[in-house]
This record gives C-alpha cells, structure tokens and sequence, in this order.
C-alpha cells in the first residue's frame, strides 16, 4: 500500500516538473515572439479597420444595392427585348394566320 501511495506521489511530483516546464517553455515563446506580434498588430491593423469599416458600409448599403441590382436587371432584360418586339410581332401574326387547326373535330378518349 505504501509503494502505491509513492507511486502516486511519484507521478503528483513528476506531472508538476511536466507543468512547469511547459509554464517555463510557453513564456520563453511569449517573450522571444512578443516583438514578431507586435509588429504583426501593427502593420494588420489599419487592414483590420478598413475591413470594418467595408463591412459597416456593406451592412448599412446593402438595401440599397439589392434594389439596384434588381432595377439593372430589369433594365438588361428590356433592353434585351425591345430590340426583337418586331420580330416577336411578326411571329405573333405569323401564327394568327396559320396557327389555328381547321378542322372543328375533337378526338374521344376510349
């Protein structure tokens, strides 16, 4: 019973030097890489608040340009049509004249 009780303490003992160490290495990297950070936050950050600010303006302009994008396509698709409405008009007679069946019989379904 005494050597399970050494070996949990064993274990206590060597999880603490494990936790230490890792303490140890974690601001031995905090520190050596402190100066790459904050050079990073320095050159990112006028990208980070022009991003902001693109967003705010997307956010608050939005309605505005899904109205836009709906009246552009409406105007596309005019502008597509009105160049074939005499052609559209001339099928249309087209079809008046020669479309009709001339025959008034129906068929019977058996």
């Amino acid at each position: 019973m005494i050597e399970l009780a050494l070996l949990a303490g064993v274990a206590i003992v060597v999880f603490a030097v494990v936790m230490v160490l890792v303490s140890v290495l974690k601001m031995l990297l905090w520190l050596v890489l402190l100066p790459l950070r904050l050079l990073l936050h320095v050159i990112l950050w006028p990208l980070m608040l022009l991003k902001a600010l693109i967003g705010g303006l997307l956010l608050v302009l939005s309605p505005v340009l899904i109205v836009a994008l709906v009246v552009a396509a409406i105007a596309a698709v005019v502008a597509l049509a009105v160049p074939l409405l005499p052609l559209l008009f001339v099928v249309f007679v087209i079809w008046l004249l020669f479309g009709r069946p001339t025959s008034s019989t129906t068929a019977i379904a058996r």
